[in-house]
């Protein structure tokens, strides 16, 4: 992992023409630590705070009209699928100036700052300063969530609708700090806040799409959807957004976080995914003019 002053995000937009209205994100592939992020955890621990290399098992989605965002700052440095106002007030030594409504995830110690890498692993050993929030917000969450905004926004006004894919991995089983707390997961997670954030056609769709291929799919279920999808999902609107959970154990070599033998034969279902995802959209907006 690099420690540098790394751009906060990137961004693969097709080109003029071809752009359908479709955007995939990664809130937490990065690991590009900038100069002012010194956890107390160890490196091992944090690893397992990182989707690891999800945005490239998505890298094929562009080629098919749909556009990529990908974070590069560490989620363990701050997290862009947490609401601004997620924070646990235990973290900081001294209070926040502002309302924080910290959520069960702040209280499970992985909120917007996180508490812990892992269950009895303290992220840091002294509080953080106001400051040094503020500036994480500021030079890397607000960022994120401006870039992911203005796309969305950019498509459905020039589709009158669009499809929004928020990519993540989960670890094989649960640990403490999950709901689901030492069980077995699916291969497949596909999450709309019950409905939500999706029209349920898409999220089946979806949810079938993965079946079909013979992945184990849940629905909600341990997971049903982080603040992105609930920031930007509204199905009445034509603003259909999910998360999608891929189960590590089937592309990556959870001890090492690295690579596993299955991480070509993974990125090439999600290709195909992201080009059927494409298609739909294409089929569905097929009145539009396309920009």
């Amino acid at each position: 992992m690099s420690t540098t002053s790394p751009s906060p995000l990137t961004i693969r937009i097709p080109g003029p023409g071809q752009s359908l209205p479709v955007i995939f994100d990664s809130p937490h592939s990065g690991m590009e630590w900038p100069p002012d992020f010194r956890p107390a955890a160890p490196r091992a621990a944090i690893l397992t705070t990182w989707d690891a290399y999800v945005d490239e098992l998505w890298a094929g989605a562009p080629s098919h009209g749909a556009t990529l965002l990908a974070a590069c700052f560490p989620r363990a440095y701050i997290d862009a699928n947490r609401a601004a106002d997620d924070l646990d007030p235990a973290l900081l030594a001294a209070p926040w100036p502002g309302r924080l409504a910290p959520t069960d995830y702040s209280r499970r110690g992985m909120g917007l700052i996180r508490h812990l890498a892992l269950p009895g692993v303290p992220m840091y050993d002294r509080p953080l300063s106001v400051a040094e929030v503020q500036h994480r917000l500021a030079t890397c969450y607000h960022p994120y969530r401006v870039a992911l905004k203005s796309r969305l926004d950019a498509l459905h006004a020039a589709h009158g609708a669009v499809w929004h894919i928020n990519c993540h991995s989960m670890k094989s089983r649960g640990n403490g700090m999950n709901v689901d707390d030492g069980a077995p997961r699916p291969d497949i997670v596909v999450s709309d806040r019950n409905g939500r954030t999706a029209h349920p056609d898409f999220t089946r769709w979806t949810a079938d799409w993965f079946a079909g291929c013979g992945f184990s799919v849940k629905i909600n279920e341990p997971y049903r959807g982080g603040d992105l999808v609930v920031t930007h999902g509204d199905p009445a609107a034509s603003r259909h957004s999910i998360q999608i959970e891929i189960n590590r154990a089937l592309y990556l070599d959870e001890a090492a976080c690295e690579r596993g033998p299955r991480f070509a034969e993974m990125r090439g279902h999600l290709e195909s995914f992201a080009r059927a995802v494409c298609e739909l959209a294409r089929e569905r907006t097929a009145h539009r003019v396309v920009t």
